[in-house]
């Protein structure tokens, strides 16, 4: 095997700090997803029908969870596999760890709407602390809950998602993530953490604390993005000159290509990403994706406003 190949894939970084988080992720979730499903089951036996809501619910089989461990697992590439290893080489790899932290895995976690799954996988005294904590945050009009829904409105998310993707490519930024291990997780946990807010405006998962965009707003808030994104990677792809200070050439990359190809992963694939998904938006706004099965919109602990069977239970 040649010797680059093989070094690329034993480059894997089994951090334990991540396979924890994801482990337990994972796992909440999907103890939740069965709880619920077998407690919907046992409710059908007991009265002989469901309700509507509980009954799209029982419908709404494995794409879930599938999608769902999809999301986490595209965490771990970022974070753990060769991706990470040659992102601080080669500009063209952190292009693509960005992508996959920022604009594939929130969606495909966020589109399984997974707090109240997340919820039913805690043991139940636990579950209903938690719950009512929720409940009382996004029902009442506590100090805390104007703070949390002002520091995340639409327009601030917007704001802290251009600060996160433009100020960590600053070349005194993207150095000090090379230079340091801490600065650089501070990195990966910005990037991940702007985009679960972004996804969260526009796939209008629970819990929900602001008023929802509409179908028309949210293809705005959507395609919003891709102005500032396209401009820094037609920066990257036209630069006649290298950037950074740590870039080298590598794996036969000169430092020049390795900066374009980076600038134009950015600009196209990323760009096309939202264009995509605002595409996707215009078809359920024009009633083409009428027929997914839907959960609670506003997970707490009351069962109300989950609609799903008591979280007591």
């Amino acid at each position: 095997m040649d010797p680059v190949l093989k070094a690329i894939l034993l480059s894997w970084d089994w951090r334990w700090d991540v396979l924890f988080l994801l482990a337990t992720a994972g796992g909440l979730y999907t103890t939740g997803w069965w709880r619920l499903r077998k407690q919907i089951q046992a409710r059908a036996d007991r009265n002989g029908k469901l309700k509507d809501q509980q009954k799209k619910l029982a419908q709404s089989s494995r794409w879930r969870p599938t999608l769902y461990l999809l999301g986490l697992f595209f965490i771990g590439l970022a974070l753990m596999s060769p991706i990470d290893v040659l992102g601080a080489q080669l500009f063209f790899m952190h292009m693509i760890q960005h992508l996959l932290l920022i604009m594939i895995a929130p969606p495909l976690l966020l589109i399984t709407n997974p707090l109240p799954f997340i919820l039913w996988g805690l043991p139940r005294s636990l579950r209903k602390k938690v719950g009512r904590g929720i409940s009382a945050l996004i029902s009442g009009s506590s100090p805390l809950r104007n703070r949390i829904k002002s520091a995340t409105s639409p327009g601030v998310t917007w704001m802290l998602w251009v600060i996160a993707v433009i100020g960590w490519h600053d070349p005194s930024a993207y150095n000090a993530a090379l230079r340091s291990s801490f600065v650089h997780d501070l990195e990966h946990l910005s990037f991940f953490t702007v985009g679960m807010l972004f996804w969260w405006h526009v796939i209008g998962a629970g819990p929900r604390i602001h008023k929802q965009l509409g179908g028309v707003g949210r293809i705005i808030f959507t395609l919003s993005v891709i102005p500032p994104n396209m401009i820094a990677g037609v920066a990257f792809a036209f630069a006649g000159q290298p950037i950074y200070a740590y870039s080298a050439s590598y794996l036969g990359f000169s430092v020049l290509e390795d900066q374009k190809l980076g600038g134009v992963i950015m600009w196209v694939p990323g760009s096309m990403m939202y264009i995509v998904a605002a595409l996707i938006l215009a078809g359920q706004l024009l009633g083409e994706d009428q027929n997914r099965p839907n959960v609670p919109e506003s997970p707490s602990g009351s069962e109300k406003v989950l609609a799903l069977p008591s979280l007591e239970k």
